[in-house]
């Protein structure tokens, strides 16, 4: 027991360690753009410290995959430098059982990384988007370009989006019969969102028949998409990433702007992400079977290092073809892991023999 706890302190402390550095590093660079904007806009320190709170969530899911492998590195190479690995394995603890003993280092970091991604990022960053807007002085607001996305079977242009995403400005509803002929185009004001449906201000149809308009108003209607103010926030953000539940909507008809492809991919990317700290882990433990002295450390953490960063870069590109359509998105996003994961036990195996 006090083995195991020894070898998860170690880990648990190295990865955490990496974490904050990464951290800081991307905090530093994120703040030298826009401390001089907020202290321009006469919000002090504490708007610095607001949106560097804010910002959290993002930077721990960016570094959090680098974090584990230096981690995993730096842990285990430790261990077998001070020779803690010859020791334990001398009393019949094997390499698996000493790579077990640091997973819930990074199972925790999985699950960490899941809670940033799926909920805390989501909902920091249209509050901070809000914040920056209503933040900005007025000579220096830009009005921004009207949004175009789907909604079911809708084709919908809006011009803004509150924060919270439960009101739509300026919108125009474009209906189609199955053949993709306009059959309808509806103007309003306002869309809001009230009692889970929505329901449309002061709207003006316009109704086509072969080479006939027929137009009409009322005082309001109520408007049948299965679209949700999460949706509209992301609609109207800036790059958001969708969530496993928000891609899901985007699916099931629910408010989108990019191909299915692009959704398909994020919603397993939503599973698979998480994982990405566990291949890490795997990726950075043969280190703990190395031989120090002969020269094979040193061979294994550079090889360990080299094979994380490349396994980044050869998920990210895999995930760009599957969101492109160009790769079949389950293949696109569970390749990488599969692949790196599967070597990393094959090496650890061939060391532990």
């Amino acid at each position: 027991m006090m083995l195991q706890l020894y070898v998860l302190k170690t880990v648990a402390t190295r990865i955490l360690g990496a974490a904050l550095i990464l951290m800081s590093i991307l905090q530093i660079l994120d703040l030298l753009d826009v401390t001089g904007d907020i202290l321009d806009r006469g919000l002090g320190m504490a708007g610095v410290a607001y949106y560097a709170f804010m910002r959290l969530p993002r930077l721990f899911e960016q570094v959090a995959p680098i974090a584990v492998l230096a981690g995993g590195l730096f842990a285990f190479s430790g261990l077998a430098r001070e020779s803690a690995i010859v020791a334990m394995r001398a009393t019949g603890i094997s390499g698996y059982r000493i790579i077990g003993m640091a997973m819930p280092a990074a199972v925790f970091v999985m699950l960490l990384d899941a809670l940033c991604g799926q909920y805390l990022a989501p909902r920091a960053d249209p509050a901070l988007a809000d914040w920056w807007k209503n933040t900005t002085p007025v000579a220096e607001r830009k009005v921004p370009p009207p949004r175009t996305f789907r909604a079911g079977a809708d084709l919908v242009i809006g011009a803004t989006a509150t924060a919270d995403g439960r009101e739509i400005d300026n919108v125009t509803i474009f209906r189609r019969d199955p053949k993709g002929i306009l059959v309808e185009k509806v103007e309003a004001q306002k869309a809001l969102y009230v009692d889970h449906r929505w329901t449309l201000e002061q709207p003006k149809t316009t109704r086509f028949t072969g080479d006939l308009a027929q137009s009409s108003t009322a005082a309001s209607t109520t408007w049948p998409a299965a679209l949700k103010p999460r949706d509209v926030q992301s609609l109207f953000g800036d790059d958001a990433v969708p969530t496993a539940a928000s891609a899901r909507r985007a699916l099931e008809n629910g408010g989108s702007d990019r191909p299915e492809s692009f959704y398909r991919t994020h919603f397993h990317a939503a599973f698979a992400g998480p994982f990405v700290a566990l291949v890490m882990l795997l990726l950075s433990a043969p280190v703990a079977l190395a031989n120090f002295r002969s020269g094979q450390g040193a061979v294994l953490l550079t090889t360990g290092l080299g094979a994380g960063l490349f396994f980044l870069v050869a998920n990210g590109m895999l995930t760009a073809l599957g969101e492109s359509g160009a790769l079949a998105p389950f293949l696109a996003v569970w390749a990488a892991p599969a692949i790196f994961g599967a070597l990393a036990i094959r090496a650890f195996l061939a060391l532990e023999g």
